[in-house]
């Protein structure tokens, strides 16, 4: 029985519901990329020109020389830990993290017909991502904390040297080695969940997840994103190429800056308005308001006419009694 009460949950009609919003409740028209979309992008074109920067910042960032901390002979105990291919590869990450959100994004739109909550989802995704990338990258190359395989990323032939002060001297491959410095925080991480994350809250807002209906199914399905990055941040540990405070603090702050990315575009989902951005809502009051004046003004022309309408018709009243008193009188 309970089974089937979840089947019935997750019906189409009610999905349909989801996905439309509550459109027809607000009583608005659709906002279409058509109708709208060429002037929602230029009163947002410095937003994406402040994203480009973000992007030429995050290729500064990882081409530039970064901190190599000392690494004593005595630290090198936590660092001998086997190197490792990775679980996650790199490239597979903008496809989870930013590719998988924008589809979800689209199919929302496609049901809905609302350029604002797609825009602004979009926009809002980026920022999450590209903010995260700069702040951790940033973080990276200050701190140059070694990996857990950096003894092999040093000493790739396991035979180890030290200089005077028992600093490694490293004749491992360069690129290896700057790699090897990269530990803390995680990128793949803070990635994941400020991608994720971003998606996660999104779901929550448009499927009413915190309606106080105590529908355990919508919870599933906010903290699906989650467990997916979480499972990236414990692929990180197992392969080696992150200590656990690491992923630790990318976890953290990849949720951070999606939660602020997140409120900047739309409300809180446990609102009764958490299923729309704050742009779709202010145009809705403007769309009302230009009604409202519209019929106002309507009201207010039509009251002239119908004095002149009435004077016209006194004036034919009048001739007709003026005419009535000359055939009276014998005139005509």
């Amino acid at each position: 029985m309970a089974w089937r009460n979840i089947l019935s949950y997750f019906s189409l009609p009610d999905f349909r519901g989801i996905f439309q919003g509550r459109v027809r409740q607000a009583g608005m028209g659709t906002h279409t990329i058509k109708s709208h979309g060429a002037k929602l992008a230029r009163d947002h074109m410095h937003d994406w020109l402040i994203l480009l920067l973000l992007v030429v910042i995050e290729v500064i960032l990882y081409v530039i020389h970064l901190f190599y901390r000392f690494v004593g002979k005595d630290m090198m105990t936590d660092l001998k830990y086997p190197m490792k291919e990775n679980t996650v590869p790199v490239w597979t990450v903008p496809l989870y993290a930013v590719l998988l959100p924008v589809a979800v994004f689209l199919l929302v739109y496609i049901r809905r017909k609302d350029v604002y909550d797609l825009h602004h989802s979009i926009l809002g995704l980026l920022f999450s991502v590209l903010i995260t990338a700069v702040i951790t990258d940033a973080i990276k190359n200050a701190v140059g904390r070694p990996r857990p395989d950096f003894f092999w990323r040093c000493f790739p032939d396991g035979k180890d040297l030290y200089d005077r002060w028992g600093n490694v001297i490293c004749h491992g491959k360069g690129s290896d080695v700057k790699e090897g410095h990269k530990s803390f925080p995680s990128g793949h991480t803070s990635w994941s969940f400020a991608g994720l994350g971003f998606l996660s809250l999104y779901l929550s807002g448009k499927i009413k997840a915190f309606d106080r209906k105590g529908h355990v199914g919508k919870l599933c399905i906010v903290f699906l994103p989650l467990l997916a990055a979480s499972l990236v941040a414990i692929s990180r540990v197992d392969d080696y190429w992150h200590h656990w405070q690491d992923v630790f603090a990318g976890g953290l702050l990849g949720l951070v800056v999606a939660t602020f990315c997140y409120s900047q575009f739309f409300p809180p989902p446990y609102t009764d308005e958490g299923w729309g951005p704050y742009a779709y809502f202010q145009a809705l009051e403007e769309s009302r308001s230009n009604t409202n004046a519209g019929q106002s003004m309507n009201a207010l022309d039509l009251q002239p006419m119908n004095a002149h309408v009435v004077s016209q018709q006194g004036r034919q009243n009048g001739d007709d009694f003026a005419s009535l008193e000359v055939l009276e009188s014998g005139r005509m």
